[in-house]
């Protein structure tokens, strides 16, 4: 049976009673009856050990591959699972043999875990790296040209752009990315497309099957309420010689001198398909729990699409009373007019502006000061670059200690900004308690955090 959205939905959830979770897009969860799943997964993996990981697990992972490729629209021998997202760029990567001369192009915004992948692989291959530095927000349409122009920059300096990694939804801030244009954009330049789609699967419709990306990752424990690690990755067929091993290499992988294009590795699968079907002896029961998921999403739930639906028009509603109720503004193109729809909010993310400004650092003044004449005619404050990470953790803290929720502050550009995750079990009434709560702390951030913020 159907159960509205809010939270009538929470009593499906594991979360504490006094704990309210605003925070879904960093870690995702999972509701009881996934639960259940899992801890029988598990329960069967002890009992008969060699059962389960020779036969079960295999027979398993099989059955969410095909679900998991259904919500993909794409072919179930062009998807495996992998621990996460990051692994799932990381595993693309490392695969790539790159040449002197070669270049990976991505932007300013990248997960920080696969930027460091990127330069961990500049330090061991002869590959660059060229960063496309920008400030959120700007449209859609801007990005692109940018990364044209980075793609024409690079080889006026002689470099062959070979792949291109950028979001299908920015971490943070939390935004949707034109994901859509630039795949197509790279494949008129004969780039290699590689979508680290984190926030992906779950979260937004997705189409592989039209789109065609080259390389595509997703994590289905964040917004596919599947438990910890569980991602997919997504290689269509005519880039799979490409992919000659799993990070680190196990059972799956296959000699050159052995590799046929003829005789499958093992009957009923394609080598890519048997690569990954075990990498090294880990818990990998959360991968099981797909069918799980997808009836709780079904029939709880009522499908994808009224998922979908309701994220983003949450996150809208959310982001616009706590802009309101601080008197600042949510993160979305500059100069839209009345009827626009904001690109960047096409999601159930949002990013709103705290009324925190980041100055220069001086030693004339106080590490952070309140100033009048912000909007709506109320004060912000300004916080020297050196105090940003004390004022963070304060943020961090207190909303974890005294408030039991949390929702990320950082900076961006010459703002502190904070990120709302929407999702099935909130509703309007619990951002309109989070508004309250953080003009609370913006009040008294400058008392608790301004004298230990010594510069």
């Amino acid at each position: 049976m159907t159960t509205p959205f809010g939270a009538p939905m929470r009593e499906h959830f594991l979360f504490d009673t006094n704990f309210k979770n605003l925070n879904h897009g960093s870690f995702g969860t999972y509701p009881r009856a996934v639960q259940t799943a899992l801890r029988q997964h598990q329960q069967d993996a002890e009992a008969r050990p060699d059962l389960f990981y020779r036969v079960t697990r295999a027979q398993g992972i099989d059955k969410s591959r095909r679900i998991v490729a259904d919500l993909l629209k794409v072919p179930v021998n062009e998807c495996v699972f992998v621990k996460n997202a990051t692994t799932g760029v990381g595993t693309v990567i490392r695969n790539l043999a790159f040449q002197p001369g070669d270049a990976i192009i991505y932007f300013d915004t990248i997960y920080g875990a696969v930027e460091k992948g990127l330069f961990s692989v500049a330090e061991s291959s002869p590959v660059q790296t060229r960063k496309i530095e920008y400030q959120l927000p700007i449209s859609h349409d801007e990005l692109v040209t940018r990364f044209r122009e980075a793609v024409r920059t690079a080889r006026a300096d002689g470099l062959n752009v070979r792949v291109a990694v950028f979001d299908l939804i920015v971490s943070m801030p939390g935004v949707r990315f034109p994901f859509e244009t630039l795949v197509q954009v790279c494949r008129d330049e004969g780039i290699l497309s590689l979508i680290d789609g984190a926030h992906g699967i779950g979260h937004v419709p997705l189409d592989l099957g039209s789109l065609q990306p080259d390389f595509f990752t997703s994590n289905l424990h964040k917004w596919l309420f599947i438990p910890r690690g569980c991602a997919v990755l997504y290689v269509p067929q005519r880039n799979q010689h490409l992919i000659r091993t799993t990070f680190p290499t196990s059972w799956g992988y296959i000699p050159p001198s052995t590799l046929t294009a003829i005789t499958p590795a093992k009957p009923g699968k394609s080598s890519f398909e048997y690569l990954f079907e075990q990498i090294a002896t880990t818990d990998d029961t959360p991968w099981l729990c797909v069918p799980a998921a997808m009836k709780f999403r079904t029939e709880v739930c009522g499908g994808e699409d009224r998922i979908h639906a309701y994220l983003e028009k949450l996150a809208n509603e959310a982001a616009d009373l706590v802009a309101q109720a601080l008197g600042t503004e949510v993160m979305q193109e500059p100069g839209l007019k009345g009827g626009e729809v904001s690109q960047l909010r096409r999601c159930g993310l949002a990013t709103i502006r705290l009324p925190i400004a980041v100055v220069p650092n001086t030693t004339s003044t106080a590490a952070i000061t309140r100033v009048a004449g912000g909007n709506n005619g109320t004060s912000f404050l300004r916080v020297q670059a050196a105090a940003v990470p004390a004022v963070c953790a304060w943020f961090q803290d207190t909303l974890l200690r005294r408030y039991e929720t949390f929702v990320p502050v950082f900076r961006h550009g010459d703002w502190l900004w904070t990120r709302l995750s929407a999702q099935v079990y909130l509703e309007k009434s619990d951002f309109e308690w989070l508004a309250g709560v953080l003009k609370e702390c913006c009040a008294r951030v400058k008392t608790e955090v301004g004298e230990t913020a010594k510069l």
